[in-house]
C-alpha cells in the first residue's frame, strides 16, 4: 500500500490545529512544521502521533519545501491549518495514490467557508490547488505570498473539494491579511518595484473591491460576500500603504 506524509504549517494555531490534525489522520505519517509559535498550537499538536519541527519562518516556499524534505515517504499532501479534509476527500485521495495513473500530483478544489457563511462566488468558485503530490516530481516556488507548485509531469484532478475555513473572527481574519501585506509589500521592495502614489492608493483598493463583488458575483454571497470583497480591498491598501512607509524608511 502506498504510503502519504501530511504536512501542516503552523504558526499560532491553537484554535485549528487539533481538528486540522484529525482531519489527516489517514495518512501514514504526519508533520507539523511551526514558525515558532508562541501559543498553546505544539502543546495541542503534541498530544497526537506527529513528527514537529521548528523552523523560523522565511517564506511559504521554503518553509513547506523543507518539511517535504523531512517526509519519509514520496506522496505529500500539504494541509493549511484552517482546512479539513472530508471522509469523502480522504477515500478519493487514498484511491488516487493507489491508482495514480502516470500523474504525479492532484488538483483540488476548496470550498470557502466566510463570516459562517458558504461562499460560492467573490472569485474562490473557481478556487483549487495542488495539494497531493509526489516529492520527487513536484516543489514550491514564487512568490512570497501564494506560493505554487512546479511539477514536472501530468497534473490530474480529484473532484471532492477541501472546506476552507478561512475566517475564524474579523480581528483574526485582519491579522493574517496585516501578515500577508506585509510580506507582500517587502517582496515588492525587493524587487525595485518601490513606486508608490494616490493611484496604489486608492485605485487600486477600489479594483479589487469591484472584482470580487461586482465582476466576480460577490454580491450574490450577500452580507458576507460584501465583507469578503471590502477585506480584500483593505488587504491591497495594508499593501501599498506598508510599501510606502518602507520607501520613506529607506531615504
Amino acid at each position: 500500500m502506498t504510503k502519504i506524509t501530511a504536512i501542516i504549517p503552523t504558526l499560532n494555531e491553537e484554535i485549528y490545529i487539533e481538528d486540522a490534525i484529525k482531519s489527516v489522520s489517514f495518512a501514514d505519517e504526519i508533520i507539523v512544521i511551526d514558525s515558532y509559535s508562541n501559543d498553546k498550537t505544539i502543546e495541542i499538536a503534541e498530544k497526537f502521533h506527529v513528527k514537529i519541527i521548528k523552523r523560523k519562518f522565511d517564506d511559504f516556499s521554503s518553509q513547506k519545501n523543507f518539511a517535504i524534505q523531512q517526509a519519509s515517504y514520496s506522496w505529500i499532501y500539504i494541509l493549511d491549518a484552517d482546512e479539513r479534509v472530508t471522509p469523502e476527500l480522504q477515500k478519493e485521495i487514498l484511491e488516487a495514490v493507489k491508482r495514480p495513473k502516470d500523474f504525479v500530483g492532484f488538483d483540488i478544489k476548496r470550498r470557502t467557508h466566510f463570516a459562517g457563511k458558504k461562499i460560492k462566488f467573490g472569485g474562490v468558485q473557481n478556487d483549487k490547488v495542488i495539494r497531493l503530490f509526489l516529492k520527487e516530481f513536484c516543489k514550491y516556488d514564487g512568490a512570497v505570498v501564494h506560493e505554487k507548485i512546479v511539477f514536472n509531469g501530468k497534473i490530474g484532478a480529484l473532484k471532492k473539494q477541501i472546506e476552507h475555513y478561512t475566517f475564524r473572527d474579523y480581528n483574526h481574519y485582519i491579522n493574517k491579511l496585516n501578515s500577508y501585506s506585509e510580506l507582500k509589500s517587502q517582496e515588492l521592495f525587493n524587487t525595485g518595484r518601490a513606486s508608490v502614489t494616490f493611484f496604489h492608493f486608492i485605485i487600486k483598493p477600489l479594483a479589487r473591491f469591484v472584482k470580487h463583488y461586482f465582476l466576480k458575483l460577490g454580491f450574490l454571497d450577500g452580507c458576507a460576500g460584501f465583507i469578503f470583497a471590502k477585506t480584500q480591498s483593505y488587504g491591497v491598501l495594508s499593501r501599498y500603504i506598508k510599501l510606502f512607509l518602507l520607501n520613506k524608511k529607506a531615504k
